[in-house]
């Protein structure tokens, strides 16, 4: 049954409303022993209500999207789907043929939302004039950015068309705080809602630091979850921040949903600033 607890969802600005917590899909589709794991595990998130699934042209070059496709046969309308186009795809010739493209490869005829992976030498305007025809189109519902900082955004919102602008999607972790300082803010006053990618830090030396920290582990324990939860419930405690972890198996979509049923304290968050403090001054965008 699906997690219709209002305080798990987000409005965006035509007021359609989403789940805080998706699911990712960067890497999968590219081992044929785990596909048949991963197809179950974006079904079962969509059972339990992790009903928004990103993906994108990049990801192992339409092998991710032809696995979603897959994994959401029969049962589209339950799906808010999202997928991105390549920059050098951005421009209005080429972006309706990679939309056209990933549409085939997830057997669909429409995504609810289309992004721009991240800003390349294609001017913005012709990208927000070629994504305002496939609104018109109906090959999109809305569109969005992802991995443009506050300036850019700034330039994006007042181009023609620019201010439809739904979404901007951005690395944001417990490690990586940088947007708290000017862009999250920017974007709550326009009430454009910040998705989160890799939530849960990549895998490795990052992780391990967030997830063997003392103050993280005390918050699990007391809340009979793990520090990756804790970390997830974390990304989602401002109204404005929906995340996409990617969780290629089925315990951990388990997890994941389970994650946004944790409220963290006043004291607790407090304790997870003092232990990852957000930067006082302005820093790059933080990307992977």
């Amino acid at each position: 049954m699906m997690n219709r607890n209002i305080q798990n969802r987000i409005t965006l600005q035509d007021g359609a409303s989403v789940p805080k917590i998706g699911q990712g899909t960067w890497n999968m589709g590219e081992d044929p022993s785990r596909r048949s794991e991963e197809i179950a595990a974006l079904r079962l998130g969509i059972e339990l209500g992790l009903n928004v699934i990103d993906t994108a042209e990049m990801y192992g070059e339409g092998r991710a999207e032809e696995l979603v496709g897959e994994a959401i046969r029969g049962i589209r309308d339950e799906v808010f789907l999202v997928s991105k186009v390549y920059p050098h795809n951005a421009g209005r010739d080429n972006l309706a043929r990679s939309c056209e493209n990933s549409l085939k490869r997830l057997g669909t005829d429409h995504l609810d939302l289309y992004l721009l992976h991240w800003r390349g030498n294609v001017p913005l305007a012709e990208t927000v004039e070629g994504m305002e025809e496939l609104v018109a189109a109906g090959k999109i519902a809305r569109w969005g950015v992802s991995n443009l900082d506050t300036e850019e955004m700034k330039e994006l919102v007042n181009l023609p068309g620019g201010n439809r602008c739904a979404v901007n999607q951005v690395l944001y972790h417990l490690g990586s705080r940088g947007i708290e300082h000017e862009l999250l803010p920017w974007q709550k006053g326009r009430k454009m809602p910040v998705m989160a990618y890799s939530p849960l830090a990549q895998a490795g030396t990052l992780r391990r630091g967030l997830t063997e920290n003392d103050t993280v582990r005390e918050i699990a324990r007391g809340h009979g979850a793990t520090p990756l939860q804790v970390m997830l419930a974390w990304s989602i405690r401002e109204g404005e921040v929906m995340a996409i972890p990617k969780a290629g198996d089925r315990r951990h979509v388990a997890e994941n949903a389970a994650a946004a049923d944790i409220r963290l304290s006043t004291e607790e968050l407090c304790r997870l600033d003092d232990a990852f403090p957000q930067p006082s001054w302005r820093v790059p965008l933080d990307m992977i």
